[in-house]
């Protein structure tokens, strides 16, 4: 079995104008920590997954807890396409959570 790992960046836009509107963003935002999502820039966040399953089984786990106001979209990638990213002004943070070596396959 060929093991494709993949990232899911989930990248959203979501009001502030109300005291609520902020308290739905503090929990979306701690939902998707909790999921093991890292921030990679300020509301675009990337977690690591085994597989293209693993990663729509987590988009489904992002869907049951969603604000309901504001943009939020997901997008999936290869590891080999995400590390292919250029950084035109700012530096790569060689972090191991941010990386596919921290994850294991059984």
């Amino acid at each position: 079995m060929r093991y494709r790992i993949m990232r899911l960046i989930v990248m959203f836009d979501l009001p502030m104008d109300t005291s609520e509107d902020k308290r739905n963003y503090r929990k979306f935002r701690k939902e998707l920590i909790n999921e093991g999502f890292l921030m990679i820039q300020y509301s675009v966040y990337a977690r690591v997954c085994v597989t293209k399953q693993s990663a729509q089984f987590t988009e489904n786990r992002i869907k049951t807890f969603l604000p309901t106001r504001g943009l939020i979209q997901t997008l999936m990638v290869t590891e080999k396409q995400y590390n292919s990213m250029h950084f035109l002004v700012g530096e790569q943070k060689d972090d191991v959570r941010n990386t596919s070596d921290r994850t294991v396959v059984l």
